[in-house]
């Protein structure tokens, strides 16, 4: 099987660059490299290794694996099993992925806060969740 490149100076600059205009220069993000094991294609038998970007902001874990030449897959969770995607099941502009994925962030963390500030809706006396 062929082995998928690691990040290049570009697209690490892409990452970098994005979160620098998302949260400011002195946002504390430090990105950690890593490599994964994920199936490329639901019928593969094996996993495949990856590099993977990977990075903490405020409770919430942001990953983006290379699956190949121009080729990126994305998710951010809270805990392992709070785990959310795009509804992109694949990118082949890693600055389409990364603005993608904050912006799902960003939906869902705003989302969530709205739920908690109005709390439980009420029918006839039964909190709805």
């Amino acid at each position: 099987m062929a082995t998928i490149n690691d990040f290049t100076d570009t697209e690490t600059w892409t990452v970098e660059s994005t979160l620098r205009e998302r949260w400011g220069n002195d946002n504390g993000i430090e990105l950690q490299y890593a490599e994964a094991d994920i199936r490329l294609n639901p019928g593969d038998r094996e996993a495949t290794t990856c590099p993977a970007v990977l990075w903490n902001y405020k409770g919430c874990n942001y990953i983006i694996f290379k699956t190949g030449q121009r080729k990126y897959r994305c998710q951010f969770f809270y805990r392992g099993y709070q785990q959310y995607g795009t509804g992109i099941h694949e990118y082949n502009d890693i600055g389409d992925c990364i603005i993608s994925l904050l912006q799902v962030q960003a939906d869902h963390a705003r989302d969530n806060n709205m739920e908690e500030e109005k709390g439980p809706q009420r029918v006839r006396g039964q909190a709805i969740e």
